[in-house]
């Protein structure tokens, strides 16, 4: 077990011949400001984000790891995850709303065959859809039947991101005769598919989540990505990399929002208060204490980030392989995923918790907004639960023992 060792050898060039990172960081930095200018109030307000999907449209960000010989993106998985840790800074449930869009829209390069690939993807990428739903285990489940009508959905699915604003929504149904679980694609607008917008959060409000019902509702066969199922006969060791290079997005995000409520509080720090102010010089830029908070939490991020920066070399080399990839090469990376996954999440739980601490009593303003960045990051590890990924890594470290194949919700 090489679990801390990232690929040796580097990354072969991509084919893809897109503008580049250093574009799509620039990009992902412009709208990242743009969304930090009214965060709070529109994370008060709690609407559906039509107008945030819109404003990643047009930037391009929806579009981006489509093949660039779509007249797309043509960016790496690399520039994917730096763009959402940019836009996660900026607003924690925008960010999960474009990462859960990323990890969707290219699922079908795991699961399906090649040509149902290239037909998703062009289709994906000219009509610029933005994909919602997820493929973690639910119960009850989502039952895909054979009828004289052909292949039918039904079941209900609770909290799913982004499937208020989504053009596609990708769900894990199981065969009703064989058990096996699938990837499935719906578009929402199709009959017999109702959305509720009855999530009541009180974090990551506008990450688009909700429920769906699917009532006999008609899948294609183009509809069918292929399995999900967790058994090594039937699930290769590249289509594995599902599992960590979903994950990866998770740590990703966390590190966005750890580092975006430190931005903040150390600009609010810095000119935020005036010498009247009764917690005057609690805060400020000159209290031993809060240059000792923000040490050790700029520690802890760092530390946090150099661990993930570890994972997605280890996720490229992975995916570099290919086929040629091996199973216990592919339980490497995942329990590498699973440690940045971790420390990810107590950063952005420290950050988000201190962060409020150090500022004081105005961090209960509403008007400031300081609160949504705990309530972001507590949200999104409640529905992912770093326990979770402790013991995976644990029970790797002391029995050899796979990680498990775990989708993100």
């Amino acid at each position: 077990m090489g679990l801390a060792s990232a690929p040796s050898h580097p990354a072969s060039p991509s084919d893809r011949t897109g503008p580049g990172q250093a574009h799509w960081l620039r990009v992902a930095r412009e709208t990242a400001d743009d969304l930090a200018t009214d965060a709070a109030a529109r994370e008060q307000a709690g609407k559906a984000p039509v107008d945030e999907v819109s404003r990643l449209r047009e930037a391009g960000l929806l579009t981006l790891l489509p093949p660039a010989g779509f007249g797309r993106g043509g960016a790496d998985w690399h520039t994917a995850y730096a763009v959402v840790r940019e836009i996660a800074a900026a607003d924690g449930a925008i960010g999960q709303l474009l990462g859960c869009h990323y990890f969707l829209s290219w699922s079908a390069r795991f699961f399906a065959e090649p040509s149902l690939v290239a037909r998703m993807e062009e289709r994906s990428a000219a009509e610029e859809w933005c994909w919602g739903g997820g493929f973690a285990r639910q119960e009850p489940r989502l039952i895909l039947a054979r009828t004289s009508k052909g292949l039918v959905l039904d079941g209900r699915q609770s909290y799913t991101t982004g499937v208020l604003v989504a053009d596609r929504i990708a769900v894990r149904a199981v065969r009703e005769d064989t058990g096996e679980p699938l990837a499935v694609v719906v578009d929402p607008a199709r009959r017999g598919v109702v959305i509720d917008g009855d999530t009541d959060t009180f974090g990551q409000r506008l990450a688009a989540g909700g429920s769906v019902e699917f009532d006999d509702v008609p899948v294609g066969a183009d509809d069918v990505l292929g399995s999900l199922s967790a058994d090594e006969d039937l699930l290769s060791p590249r289509a594995a990399l599902a599992s960590p290079v979903g994950r990866l997005f998770s740590a990703q995000l966390l590190l966005g929002m750890a580092e975006g409520v430190l931005a903040e509080a150390r600009e609010y720090s810095r000119t935020g208060h005036a010498p009247w102010h009764p917690a005057w010089p609690v805060g400020t830029p000159h209290d031993p204490q809060v240059q000792t908070a923000y040490g050790e939490l700029t520690v802890l991020n760092r530390s946090a980030s150099a661990l993930t920066d570890q994972a997605l070399e280890a996720v490229r080399g992975g995916l570099e392989r290919g086929e040629d990839l091996t199973y216990d090469e592919c339980a490497d990376i995942s329990a590498l995923v699973a440690m940045a996954e971790s420390a990810a999440a107590r950063a952005a739980q420290e950050s988000t918790t201190r962060a409020l601490d150090i500022i004081g009593a105005r961090s209960t303003s509403a008007r400031l907004g300081f609160d949504r960045f705990w309530r972001n990051a507590r949200t999104h590890t409640l529905y992912e639960p770093v326990a979770h990924r402790l013991r995976d890594v644990g029970e790797y470290l002391l029995n050899g023992a796979h990680p498990p194949f775990v989708l993100p919700a």
